[in-house]
């Protein structure tokens, strides 16, 4: 890995914000950001990327590489959950197993924010549809694992996928960012450019007071997960770095474009701990969210911001 790139990750402004948060709660501070601001910041991120993502898309033709993305993405979100399944369900229940499997095949809009980030600190682009991309793979992931647990372990109470299916399709983050991505294709052009302060001059900034508050919430969660031993914590590290190195790789038979690879490998890389957890609670009641929780918010995702951006950037580099 380039040490330079690394370094000039680990001193970006956003990511010493994360680094804060977490100082934050190990010293015991008062400081606190409102729930209602921190949605807040959450839900105008994911608008503006999907905004963004939206009038790109509206720009473009539809080609072969469109396809081929989407379809890959799908191909990613449904493989995935699958060997992770495999992998924990003899170290844990099934129910344990899928949700975490649930996780990793899905994907994370914080961390694809973060890669957003990094693309404009190298001055890279990526393409529009990418949005479209990520907003695909989070359902692929849940029906899986919940296919998955339903074959290995029956469930009296578990709901039927096609509500689980409609519940994390109408969850307010995918919800969010497809529904910006759909307004911002058809929206008028000179009409767009009035809001265009909004969505992009000061998004480094909201991006950086929201990445303080996920390092406060990352290093809470990080408390209760200590339970699980140095497996799981090492699990959610090799998890992203094997996923995130091997789509690099093989990302080059999809795209030329390193911004669209590298959105391929982090999304790959990436778990989800927001909208996957809301789909376990009706797909798999007994799983521990103290588990599959902690797991992507506390090491996964500091992993990624940190090490697993630069690390998958490199290998596009020299692929």
């Amino acid at each position: 890995m380039d040490f330079q790139l690394l370094l000039s990750n680990l001193t970006n402004p956003t990511l010493l914000f994360f680094l804060l948060g977490i100082i934050a709660v190990l010293i015991k501070s008062d400081m606190e950001i409102p729930a209602s601001s921190a949605k807040f910041i959450s839900l105008y991120l994911l608008f503006s990327i999907g905004f963004k993502g939206g009038q790109e898309l509206a720009h473009s033709t539809l080609s072969n590489e469109i396809i081929y993305s989407l379809l890959f993405g799908i191909f990613l979100a449904s493989c995935i959950p699958i060997y992770v399944f495999f992998i924990l369900k003899k170290r844990m229940s099934v129910s344990d197993a899928g949700a975490v499997a649930a996780a990793y095949g899905s994907v994370s809009a914080v961390t694809f924010v973060a890669a957003v980030s990094f693309l404009e600190a190298q001055k890279l682009q990526f393409d529009g549809h990418m949005v479209a991309v990520m907003a695909l793979m989070e359902a692929p992931a849940i029906v899986m694992a919940v296919i998955l647990i339903m074959n290995y372990e029956k469930q009296e109470d578990s709901r039927g996928i096609g509500n689980i299916l409609h519940h994390s399709l109408t969850n307010g983050s995918v919800l969010m960012i497809f529904g910006s991505m759909i307004i911002g294709y058809i929206a008028d052009t000179k009409q767009a450019e009035g809001i265009k302060p909004f969505t992009t001059d000061i998004f480094k900034g909201f991006l950086a007071i929201f990445l303080l508050e996920m390092g406060m919430v990352t290093a809470q969660r990080f408390s209760s997960f200590r339970k699980y031993g140095l497996a799981a914590t090492l699990y959610g590290i090799l998890f992203p770095a094997i996923n995130g190195s091997l789509t690099a790789l093989i990302s080059h038979g999809i795209t030329d474009n390193p911004g669209n690879r590298l959105i391929f490998s982090i999304l790959a890389a990436s778990a989800s701990y927001i909208a996957v957890p809301a789909a376990m609670r009706l797909a798999a009641p007994k799983a521990d969210p103290g588990l599959y929780i902690p797991m992507a918010l506390g090491v996964t995702f500091p992993f990624n911001i940190t090490v697993g951006i630069p690390l998958y950037y490199t290998i596009i580099l020299h692929t």
